[in-house]
């Protein structure tokens, strides 16, 4: 029996246009998902608890159906992960029939923005191939976990999510390029979180119909890639009064291309007005969690006292990546 785990990530700058080829700037944090997995003679007998989800175990070929309180495409979603993550052990290791017992405990919210599926597919193929008898080094498993991704999201997915989860710190990704990002101090991050979820797929497929349809879109997807190599250099300075300013625009030009809501509005402004450096969604958006930039207090307590804001936390920089706890 092995456990892995792996963190959950907020964006810097650049999701939704990093799937088009633009770069973007994840960081690590410290949320983590943690995957236990166990060889047994056949099958895949899954137990999930702490998901934002009613906990729940299905096994794979009976039939059977999860209970739990979410739309029924998420529920698939992250069995398709674990699923996926499997295969990507057994082929690692050379085997094709072995069956797992695999308990997923996460602190991440599912499909809140903070790279639940990542670090539950990381963190999987880590503990799955470890099992085996297979080390993988973190970029293998990096690239493994994100043509999980790249299935489940129907060729939609970018490695972004799976390359920070695998690697921890701050990571640069601009297609295939994926690289560390070095002497990035801890930031000071804060998270707020409306209590609910998007659906990646979807908002995703969205911001491609409105590209494909509209000039003005396009432009939008690239701005947002030339504000995330802005946003390197002052990563690089330490510079959070101009990494704010620049997570602010990039706050619009998501809320430009249809991916916001309401709630995470609600939560990026409070954060600014009490003074935050900078704040936006983070992740798909249509719900779930923003990141703000600030080291006082002042933001986490207006988000408590914002309606929409169902949990705020401050979340530290994860310099660790996967690995075998």
């Amino acid at each position: 029996m092995v456990t892995a785990s792996a963190p959950g990530k907020v964006y810097l700058f650049g999701e939704h246009a990093v799937v088009y080829g633009e770069p973007a700037v994840p960081c690590a944090v410290e949320r983590r998902a943690e995957v236990t997995v166990e060889e047994r003679t056949e099958g895949l007998r899954v137990h999930a608890e702490d998901l934002t989800l009613d906990g729940f175990t299905v096994e794979f070929g009976n039939g059977d159906h999860p209970d739990v309180d979410a739309p029924e495409t998420m529920v698939e979603a992250g069995m398709g992960y674990v699923s996926e993550a499997v295969a990507q052990a057994r082929d690692a290791a050379g085997v094709e029939e072995v069956g797992f017992e695999v308990s997923i405990e996460s602190a991440i919210p599912l499909g809140a923005g903070l790279g639940s599926s990542a670090a539950v597919t990381v963190a999987a193929i880590e503990a799955a191939t470890r099992e085996l008898g297979v080390e993988l080094d973190p970029e293998e498993i990096a690239d493994r976990a994100y043509r999980v991704e790249h299935e489940v999201q129907d060729g939609q997915a970018s490695r972004a999510d799976t390359f920070c989860s695998a690697m921890g710190g701050a990571v640069r990704v601009e297609g295939d390029d994926c690289r560390t990002i070095d002497g990035v101090d801890d930031l000071p991050f804060l998270i707020g979180y409306d209590g609910g979820a998007g659906d990646t797929g979807a908002l995703v497929a969205g911001v491609r119909d409105l590209r494909d349809e509209y000039g003005f879109a396009a432009d939008t997807v690239t701005a947002i890639g030339d504000l995330v190599r802005e946003g390197e250099d002052a990563l690089v300075d330490g510079d959070l009064e101009r990494l704010g300013q620049l997570m602010d625009v990039n706050h619009g030009l998501l809320s430009a291309l249809g991916v916001s809501a309401r709630s995470l509005d609600a939560m990026v402004w409070a954060a600014r007005e009490a003074g935050a450096h900078g704040a936006k969604l983070t992740g798909a958006g249509g719900g779930g969690c923003i990141v703000a930039l600030d080291p006082t207090d002042a933001p986490l307590t207006a988000l408590d006292y914002t309606p929409d804001c169902e949990e705020s936390f401050r979340a530290a920089l994860a310099s660790e990546g996967v690995r075998v706890e």
